[in-house]
């Protein structure tokens, strides 16, 4: 296997965490029926109290950084961590980012115009520092080196 598929394969796991940590996010109570969700539709509101049920997935919430106009959290899995920032007030479409940065290594950053998350975005840590920042509508907050 060539240097590119070493690459594809390690970018594959902080991938696989945050998509099913996305999933739960998106899914706090248990399903009751079967609903077909079309392309076009937008992904329900999710709150903060609501994400929290993501602790119970694929691995654990270590962090939550909250500032004025939302909160970033911060889950960690084996040597992934991963983080997705949640306005406090989601349905307006703002300008929103997340970021993730293993000491030594380069950030993994989701920005843009979000209505309800910007993120998950993840790197492979190990047993490096995290630093995790994230903004909504200009109001940004770091963490610092964490998790070391």
């Amino acid at each position: 296997m060539g240097r590119a598929g070493a690459a594809t394969r390690s970018a594959l796991g902080p991938a696989v965490l945050c998509a099913v940590a996305l999933l739960v996010v998106a899914v706090p109570q248990p399903a009751r029926a079967v609903q077909v969700v079309h392309a076009a539709e937008r992904p329900k509101a999710v709150r903060a109290e609501q994400v929290s049920a993501a602790s119970a997935g694929p691995g654990r919430r270590v962090r939550t950084l909250t500032f004025a106009t939302g909160s970033v959290l911060v889950h960690r899995s084996g040597g992934y961590v991963c983080a997705v920032t949640v306005p406090g007030k989601p349905g307006t479409e703002r300008q929103m980012s997340v970021g993730v940065r293993a000491r030594g290594g380069r950030a993994v950053v989701d920005s843009g115009s979000f209505a309800h998350r910007a993120g998950p975005v993840g790197v492979h840590a190990g047993n490096r520092c995290v630093w995790v920042t994230g903004e909504v509508a200009k109001s940004p907050v770091g963490s610092g080196w964490i998790l070391c």
